[in-house]
């Protein structure tokens, strides 16, 4: 069973109807009993990393995702990916769950003037890592983005980026703990193959 963490943020019942689709089965909830019973963890977000790491805390979802990093494959997206590094420097300095090194920065400020914000649309997923969760994916494969800031890490973590004037981060993994960027649940069939991926970590 996959736990859809459910703490007020979030594409939620756009996630688990991906996750129907290719016959997983999966729980929206904040129970930690149901939430650390799960085989795997996704935990989504849209919106600002300010509120969402208060509402984190708020619903001690911190803490169970902290006690589960060692133990269960956790997916973050969108915004539940920015969630999983060290700071976000959006409106502030905030801190994040720690369980991937690197910052949050605004994408404004290292792209041409003449390319919007939020970047939002499909993008062609380049992959530079090995990675469990790219492993049905294509070269030509493209994925959907909704975003203004982005991550910045070690080359290490990132298994994936995406070209917006400059290599945005698409995805990432340290041990168990992985990443999009993107949107899985919004990309098609590429999406619904990273989804089914990710879910088949750790199965005999």
């Amino acid at each position: 069973m996959v736990s859809i963490i459910d703490y007020g943020v979030g594409n939620l019942f756009s996630l688990k109807a991906s996750l129907n689709k290719i016959n997983i089965p999966s729980i929206v909830t904040n129970d930690i009993n149901e939430i650390n019973k799960a085989s795997h963890i996704i935990l989504p977000g849209v919106g600002a990393f300010e509120d969402a790491a208060r509402l984190l805390k708020d619903h001690k979802m911190d803490k169970v995702i902290i006690d589960n990093a060692n133990k269960k494959p956790i997916l973050g997206i969108c915004l539940g990916m920015q969630l999983l590094f060290d700071r976000s420097f959006e409106f502030g300095n905030h801190k994040g769950l720690g369980l991937i090194e690197g910052d949050v920065v605004p994408l404004k400020l290292e792209i041409n003037d003449n390319l919007k914000i939020p970047h939002m649309g499909w993008n062609k997923l380049i992959q530079t890592n090995p990675s469990p969760i790219l492993k049905y994916t294509n070269f030509n494969d493209y994925v959907y983005f909704v975003h203004s800031f982005y991550a910045k890490t070690q080359i290490r973590y990132i298994t994936s980026v995406a070209n917006y004037d400059i290599n945005v981060i698409a995805s990432v993994q340290n041990g168990n703990i992985y990443g999009t960027q993107f949107h899985p649940e919004k990309s098609g069939d590429c999406g619904l193959k990273i989804l089914k991926a990710f879910c088949e970590i750790g199965e005999n």
